[in-house]
């Protein structure tokens, strides 16, 4: 009854970074570069894979899906957060909280299973290479994306209805640069436990299957190069794949280092707000939100002849 008596919030403020007080104008600039960055790099990535028919197959497919998500993912977070440290308003809507968390966690999630993804298109081009087109054919690849979309879908709606049907009507005071439910659930009027545990159960769940595909993957990969009699041989095999892994593991390896933390942070009944601060900004601005969507244009252009080749002839020969 005593809760029917609040007003619900129809707001929250952002209070930025943790532990960066005095820092906007520096933060402003290290964040506004690595955004366009990031934007103008997947941008040509996707421009060479549409423009060149040599890169109609399906790993590239793959790839060009990698790139829009790397432009949609930090898209989520950056454009507030860099409005905010120029100066203005540091509010965001209660609508556009529950929309900044479900995209965070739709987009975050759906890239981790285009990852495994392509671990299994690397697993079939190396270990059945003769069968490579008649698997990976393109109602399968179709297939393979939508329902990286929709574990993607059905994991951020659960995550944010589980948030947000808690009433919301005290403290508005958000301490971090977006709305993300360790952040979100401690200001909630009712009891959060049950919400915290799904979130913690949901995020871990997923992490481990998708970590658990690709380290599959990768295994059988390994076992399959390492087969292989000529040295020659190895070298073609392990090259076709070394970018995707350097990808993976500059995306998941932070799993690794940064997840058991986070899952510990979660369910703590009174959590430090030290450790969480350090882990919140490892995990969503240095790991996930900005850097390996800044990395991945250079990871598969730098090592990868054919992107190489595609953007020479999508572009002028003096622009190279």
């Amino acid at each position: 009854k005593n809760m029917r008596n609040h007003t619900e919030l129809n707001e929250f403020i952002l209070l930025g970074i943790p532990q960066t007080q005095g820092l906007g104008t520096v933060l402003l600039g290290i964040f506004s570069f690595i955004y366009l960055f990031t934007l103008l790099g997947n941008l040509l990535i996707l421009l060479a894979i549409v423009s060149s028919s040599t890169l109609h197959t399906p790993m590239y497919f793959f790839l060009g899906l990698l790139s829009i998500l790397d432009m949609l993912f930090p898209s989520v977070t950056c454009p507030k957060m860099l409005f905010y440290l120029s100066g203005q308003s540091h509010a965001i809507s209660y609508k556009g909280c529950a929309v900044q968390l479900f995209f965070y966690h739709f987009l975050g999630s759906t890239e981790g299973c285009l990852y495994s993804v392509m671990a299994y298109d690397r697993f079939v081009a190396i270990c059945h290479p003769l069968r490579y087109m008649l698997i990976m054919r393109p109602g399968v690849c179709v297939g393979l994306v939508l329902a990286a979309w929709l574990v993607g879908c059905l994991h951020a709606t659960i995550l944010t209805s589980f948030t947000f049907q808690l009433p919301y009507c005290g403290p508005n005071r958000v301490d971090h640069f977006f709305c993300d439910i360790p952040v979100i659930l401690p200001l909630a009027c009712a009891d959060s436990s049950f919400a915290q545990g799904v979130a913690s159960t949901s995020v871990g769940f997923l992490a481990l299957m998708l970590w658990l595909s690709i380290c599959a993957s990768y295994t059988r990969i390994g076992i399959a190069i390492l087969r292989i009699r000529s040295a020659e041989g190895r070298q073609k095999a392990f090259s076709t794949c070394s970018a995707h892994l350097t990808a993976i593991l500059c995306a998941f390896g932070p799993i690794i280092i940064v997840y058991g933390p986070v899952i510990f942070i979660y369910l703590q009944p009174t959590p430090n707000p030290f450790l969480s601060a350090t882990v919140q900004i490892l995990n969503n601005i240095i790991l996930n939100n900005h850097v390996t969507p800044m990395l991945n244009p250079l990871i598969y252009s730098l090592r990868n002849q054919d992107v190489k080749s595609a953007l020479r002839n999508a572009f002028p020969k003096r622009c190279f």
